[in-house]
Formats: C-alpha cells, sequence, structure tokens
C-alpha cells in the first residue's frame, strides 16, 4: 500500500509529543481486530516504537491486536469510558455514534484511492471527525487499507447472479446488510476475529474484505474463490 499509515502515525505523535514535557508516566492502550502481522497492526507497532522512544519512556504504549480487547463497539464504548485509549477500525463502524460515517460504506463510491484520500483527508474526513468529539471521541486520522472484495468456498463470483443464496459474512451495519440482500445474497453481521472459524465451520459460505486482511487473517486456508469486485473503499 502507498500510504503505510504516515499520516495517521504523524498526527498521532504529534499529539503525543505536545503532552511530553507535563506528563507523568502514562500508558496508552491500542486496540484493533486484526491479528499480528496485519499491516494496521505493524502500523500499530511502530506508533508504539515512536512514541515511546520521543516521550523517553514516560508514555508506554500497549498494542491489542486481534480483538483481544472485545469487539469494535466494545472499544468504542471503552474510549467513551475513559477505560481505553485508542482503537483503529472500520469507519462504517462509527456510523452508530454519527450517522454520517455510513456514507463512506456504500458501494462503489468512490473510483480509486487517489479519489478516496482527497474526499478523507480533505474538508469533509476533517468534517466527520469534528462531529466524533460529541461523542466523546476524537478521530486522528484514516488508515490505508484499500478496496474490499469478496471471497467464499462455493463457487467463483463472475456475473450478479453467482451471489444469489451466498451466506456472506458483513460489518455490523445496516448499509452493508441491505446491499448485500439487495444482491440476493444472505448478510451475516459477525464481529471479524469469529469470521476465520465461522468459514472454516461453514456456518457462512464467505465475506468481503481488502486484500491485505485476506491475507493477514489466512482466510484463503478456509475460501477456495477470490472476486476482486473492489466494492467499498
Amino acid at each position: 500500500m502507498k500510504r503505510v499509515f504516515i499520516k495517521t502515525l504523524m498526527a498521532m505523535v504529534a499529539l503525543a509529543a505536545a503532552g511530553v514535557a507535563s506528563a507523568q508516566d502514562k500508558t496508552i492502550k491500542f486496540a484493533n481486530q486484526n491479528a499480528a502481522g496485519h499491516p494496521i497492526v505493524l502500523g500499530m507497532e511502530k506508533f508504539k516504537e515512536i512514541v515511546e522512544k520521543n516521550s523517553g519512556g514516560k508514555i508506554k504504549v500497549n498494542v491489542f491486536p486481534g480483538g483481544a480487547l472485545g469487539s469494535d463497539q466494545a472499544n468504542v464504548s471503552a474510549i467513551q469510558g475513559g477505560t481505553l485509549e485508542m482503537a483503529s477500525m472500520n469507519s462504517g463502524i462509527f456510523a452508530a455514534q454519527v450517522k454520517e460515517f455510513a456514507i463512506f460504506d456504500f458501494p462503489f463510491m468512490f473510483g480509486s484511492g487517489k479519489e478516496a484520500d482527497a474526499v478523507v483527508d480533505g474538508a469533509f474526513g476533517k468534517k466527520l471527525h469534528a462531529k466524533l468529539e460529541e461523542k466523546g471521541l476524537i478521530g486522528l486520522g484514516y488508515y490505508e487499507l484499500g478496496f474490499r472484495n469478496i471471497t467464499n468456498s462455493k463457487r467463483p463470483i463472475n456475473k450478479l447472479e453467482d451471489l444469489e443464496g451466498l451466506k456472506l459474512r458483513v460489518i455490523p451495519n445496516p448499509i452493508n446488510v441491505d446491499w448485500v440482500k439487495a444482491l440476493g445474497a444472505n448478510p451475516t453481521p459477525l464481529p471479524f476475529p469469529e469470521l476465520y472459524a465461522a468459514l472454516d465451520q461453514k456456518a457462512v459460505d464467505g465475506q468481503e474484505n481488502p486484500v491485505a486482511t485476506i491475507n493477514g487473517a489466512k482466510l484463503y486456508e478456509v475460501q477456495k474463490h477470490l472476486a476482486l469486485t473492489g466494492h467499498q473503499y
């Protein structure tokens, strides 16, 4: 990926460094649903390295990948409650807090990564971050993860009709449920850490995620077919 979290890291480090002079020793817990080795988790580990070094050890960062601290929704609640400092997650999760975040989950919203970057890093993306503050959340930046694609264990997807009847895991939010249903498949909302087992046990037939996530979670071990649909960014 061309933008491996640089803008987010810079924003985070600037925020952390600003408080170093007056800070007492502090520990930041940083959560994510992806497994160790995923690009987002690698970015979190780099953040840990930079913050601990630049704070002279006054700020410690503990990274919790793989849903170790619960689901995305649980992480949001924990940040609002003050028991978790940081998390990285799909933007659609925040639609429960600020409904405008749901716009990012509309299929085929962006024609390219460059176009998406211009929107999320521009005035619109900043406007949505500002709305999060009313909910006790502070947006620091948008991670790069690429376009989402569909995998399944039953058949190749070469045309729309091939989706009919497939039971697909989706991110737990209304837009994802609706578009999968509209295409004739059966949407199954499921937390990401439960996905591999659900695919392995045939509780669901398929799922949709960026290639980096499919690879990082080794979903290819329990999925036979990959369609590069690029349906969401």
